[in-house]
């Protein structure tokens, strides 16, 4: 009720202001005005209640007001020069309301005049200057006015000869993101209310208002990608804090490469402490290894290995792996052949003994990189997540050599089922973990959480081995340009963290209190950059490369939209969604279609995209003709449908046996005008393979011959109804092509889709969909 509850009052206020605007010339009115438009009976109430619920929220208005230092300071400086200092206001709250709260957010304030402008039905726009400088006997070339309302602060005191100052409270672009993050907490996270942050978003303003817009990345470092951090640091201090109580020597370690920032974040707030400790997933499930088993299930998630790679990860190489990648082109195996041949290939002996030696040189890194690592009894690791991997392969080691240390970890994403075999000292915990918004959501933001590594990312190689406690680094493939990038950003995100640990105190503000708040805001924020990202950031970030850092050391794009066109085009967009990696940063592909595409992937992962409504539905049949090299045509019906989105699409299945050269789309029987979005083909051994098939290959525009029909860009017109669309075929190896043409019809109503049961005898030379009664064509 408490949203109805708002909702209800935002309503009443704008219908109190329309009204009053219209009988007095002015919106301006008391919170009393307001309240007379509320709905008392739907919650329980009676009219007697109209004051009651004035004086609570005007105590909610005092409970919640803080005023602005650097405003106070400036106010102080100007009483002590002998200037008549005051306020005028556009509120709703009288005269004497507006002089309590100004007291109670800085007591002991005092003033030369105060004007409200509900006490004199007008406002600053309007006519209210002129009353103050009427009343006051000021001349309007000595008076001077510090506002954040542009139209009312800076234009209507200038309108009345007041030198105005604007004083934004946030920008533009802020302002749009903050928008957009409120779209999707209630996206994220529906049942609770999205009204109140205990602060976070005041402190984000004041903020960024006071930091200086140094670069584009620098300013994305402040506004969007500190505030992430710094609840996350809140969070590890949190786990830090509680564990300290109980009477454990904590150590604090945050996990390489994309725990770095994380950890220069701790340090900034914490003298310096904690340490960097570079552990990968690689290294340390091999140290953990007893059996092949590790090895085996680190092998299969890898898409493309090489001899070289592998024996840089396991450190021999055996003769029968040689030979095993001898047998493959260009020596290039498939992660999940070689996990199937592991057994075949080395001996438990083998992995055991390359495991007893990263142990040894692990621990040797360990002791040297934590103080005191042999005193600590609990060992935090912090980082971005998501399944324990490293905590789980850092338990083995710990329990082989017989170190008793627990280890807790502290995440910023966590897949919570994966949690379950914790060792029973241990824990794992996320600070956006599935009691904060559900798994379907989790992992699609996981799904796109490479941009967020990056971000977040030392500008170093992975590690790859110890010696001598110190750490060996694989190289670093990203270009300068990235890493210089990533730097500007990072510090912005610090800068961050250190000015909100400033002013927190300033404005009596305390925003990471209540951790389940705090989770969800951290998790609208970062779903906000990874699943909406604006123009803007899509720009700076669109050439970031994410080096998959596991068996080779490819750089894979983060953004492709052409991709997501294509598997739109192929398959719709509620398939095109679940497109396998790359580009590592789907919803951002999305994104730079539109944004109402990027919307709509953030619907289908929070499972709000009906399939029902943005699928397809069969809406027809047409004839298409078949032409061969060899002058042989024939004439195949094929389906036609239609998408939520009003799109048309036919799937034009060929076998390579029918050696067909030319396919002839009768494209004025679908559409005399409209817009075609693009034509693609998949291949594979059967309909159903290439139909799934992710490969997706668009056919150039300047392949396809137009005949009676105009077309400028991808918006066409038929002359006439035998306006033909010729498709090339090229030669293909697969036993199966699929050709898929997707199209929006301008010369039709909705096409509605048609009941299979009724269509029996329908010729197939003709469209068979069925129109709006209203529809002449």
């Amino acid at each position: 009720m408490s949203v109805s509850f708002v909702q209800h009052r935002i309503q009443a206020e704008a219908r109190a202001r329309k009204l009053a605007a219209e009988r007095r010339g002015s919106a301006e009115v008391h919170i009393a005005n307001i309240y007379k438009y509320f709905p008392f009976k739907l919650f329980g109430l009676n009219r007697d209640a109209l004051q009651d619920l004035a004086e609570i929220e005007f105590q909610a208005e005092l409970e919640l007001c803080r005023a602005n230092p650097e405003m106070i300071q400036q106010y102080l400086d100007m009483r002590r020069s002998g200037f008549r200092v005051g306020f005028i206001s556009d509120t709703y709250w009288n005269s004497d309301q507006l002089a309590e709260l100004l007291r109670i957010c800085s007591p002991g304030l005092t003033w030369d005049f105060l004007y409200a402008s509900c006490d004199h039905h007008s406002s600053k726009s309007e006519t209210l200057f002129a009353t103050y400088l009427a009343e006051q006997g000021v001349d309007a070339a000595n008076s001077f006015h510090i506002g954040d309302n542009e139209k009312a602060d800076i234009k209507g005191a200038r309108r009345h000869g007041i030198r105005p100052r604007y004083y934004p409270q946030a920008s533009a672009a802020l302002a749009s993101k903050l928008q957009r993050e409120t779209s999707m907490f209630e996206l994220l996270c529906p049942a609770q209310p999205s009204r109140l942050d205990h602060g976070a978003r005041t402190l984000r303003r004041a903020v960024t208002a006071q930091s200086a817009q140094r670069s584009p990345g620098f300013h994305l470092g402040v506004t969007v990608l500190g505030p992430v951090m710094a609840a996350f640091d809140a969070f590890i201090d949190a786990r830090r804090t509680a564990l300290a109580e109980q009477g454990a020597r904590v150590a604090v370690g945050f996990l390489g490469r994309d725990g770095f920032l994380p950890h220069r974040v701790w340090q900034g707030g914490h003298g310096g402490s904690g340490a960097y400790l570079e552990v990968n997933r690689r290294v340390s499930l091999v140290g953990s290894a007893d059996t092949l088993e590790p090895l085996i299930e680190l092998l299969s998630r890898v898409v493309k290995i090489d001899t070289a790679t592998f024996a840089d990860i396991v450190k021999v190489q055996p003769p029968a792996v040689t030979a095993f990648f001898a047998q493959y082109p260009d020596g290039i195996a498939s992660g999940r052949d070689l996990a199937d041949a592991l057994p075949g290939l080395m001996d438990t002996s083998e992995i055991t003994d390359i495991a007893a030696g990263v142990r040894a040189r692990l621990l040797a890194y360990l002791r040297a990189t934590i103080p005191d690592f042999d005193r600590c009894t609990d060992l935090i690791l912090a980082d971005l997540g998501y399944s324990a991997s490293v905590q789980k392969s850092l338990r083995r080691i710990f329990d082989r050599e017989g170190i008793r240390i627990r280890l807790h970890g502290a995440y910023l994403l966590t897949l919570d089922d994966a949690f379950d075999d914790i060792a029973d000292d241990d824990t794992a915990q996320g600070l956006i973990s599935d009691r904060i918004v559900t798994p379907h959501i989790k992992r699609m933001l996981i799904r796109n959480v490479a941009l967020l590594e990056q971000l977040c990312c030392s500008a170093e190689g992975s590690a790859r081995d110890y010696r001598d406690g110190a750490v060996l680094r694989e190289g670093d493939q990203r270009p300068a340009t990235q890493l210089a990038l990533g730097a500007e950003i990072q510090a912005g995100a610090l800068s961050y963290a250190s000015r909100a640990r400033e002013l927190a105190p300033r404005y009596a503000l305390r925003p990471y209190d209540d951790a389940a708040t705090t989770a969800r805001w951290t998790a609208a924020i970062l779903g906000r950059l990874l699943l909406l990202p604006d123009d803007d950031e899509l720009l700076l970030l669109g050439g970031v490369m994410h080096d998959v850092n596991l068996g080779t050391q490819a750089l894979a794009p983060l953004l492709d939209a052409n991709f997501v066109n294509n598997c739109v085009v192929a398959r719709g967009i509620g398939t095109a969604c679940t497109a396998p990696a790359p580009p590592m940063w789907l919803a951002g592909s999305f994104a730079a279609l539109s944004p109402s595409y990027g919307y709509l992937y953030a619907l289908f992962g929070a499972n709000r995209l009906p399939p029902n409504v943005f699928g397809e539905a069969r809406c027809g049949t047409l004839r298409v003709g078949l032409f061969g090299g060899d002058g042989q045509a024939s004439l195949e019906a094929i389906d036609v449908y239609h998408s939520g989105l009003g799109e048309l699409r036919l799937r034009i299945p060929l076998s390579r046996r029918m050696a067909v050269a030319t396919i002839a789309l009768p494209l004025a029987t679908l559409a005399r005008q409209g817009m075609l979005h693009g034509i693609v083909v998949q291949h594979g051994e059967t309909i159903a393979m290439a139909a799934e098939a992710s490969d997706v290959k668009p056919i150039h525009e300047g392949r396809l011959v137009y005949a009676g029909i105009e077309r400028t860009g991808r918006n066409f017109r038929a002359i006439n109804d035998e306006g033909m669309l010729l498709i090339p075929v090229d030669a293909f190896e697969d036993d199966i092509a699929i050709y898929t043409v997707a199209l929006t019809s301008l010369s039709h109503d909705r096409i509605l889709a048609v009941d299979d049961g009724n269509i029996d005898g329908v010729p197939a030379a003709t469209l068979s969909w069925r129109a709006p009664a209203t529809n002449s064509h």
